[in-house]
């Protein structure tokens, strides 16, 4: 970033995110539709809490809900799920990695969309690498 330059606002990492979700494969969309995205600066103290973070800038993403494999049983109330990313934490790892945003923004909505699917590591890392 330039000086003088603004950061990137919370709508501009959901058109990246929005951008990287246009780019999964078909049956990954198609399964993503009920599932809400939302960017934030940072997590609520809940979720720092919960996860045990030190700090708020400890966690660049989140997935909270049922995984697909689980669908089917959920309690009466359930919330819908969420893709949770957070723009400080994102922001602060964009400019120590060196890393463009883009790329940054879609390695961890690709992570949380993998944990939508219940999927390993490794079959995220293979998903990203498609992306590319």
């Amino acid at each position: 970033m330039r000086q003088g330059q603004t950061p990137p606002s919370l709508a501009d990492i959901d058109a990246l995110a929005q951008a990287a979700i246009e780019r999964l494969p078909d049956q990954f969309r198609d399964w993503l539709g009920p599932v809400l995205l939302r960017v934030e600066d940072f997590p609520d103290a809940d979720v720092i809490r919960e996860m045990g973070l030190e700090t708020e800038f400890d966690i660049l993403g989140l997935y909270q809900g049922r995984h697909v494999g689980m669908k089917g049983d959920e309690p009466t109330g359930a919330l819908p799920d969420i893709i949770f990313l957070y723009r400080r934490p994102l922001l602060d790892e964009w400019c120590e990695s060196g890393e463009t945003l883009d790329a940054l923004v879609t390695h961890v909505l690709v992570h949380e969309v993998g944990h939508h699917f219940g999927l390993s590591d490794d079959d995220m890392e293979r998903i990203e690498a498609e992306l590319d």
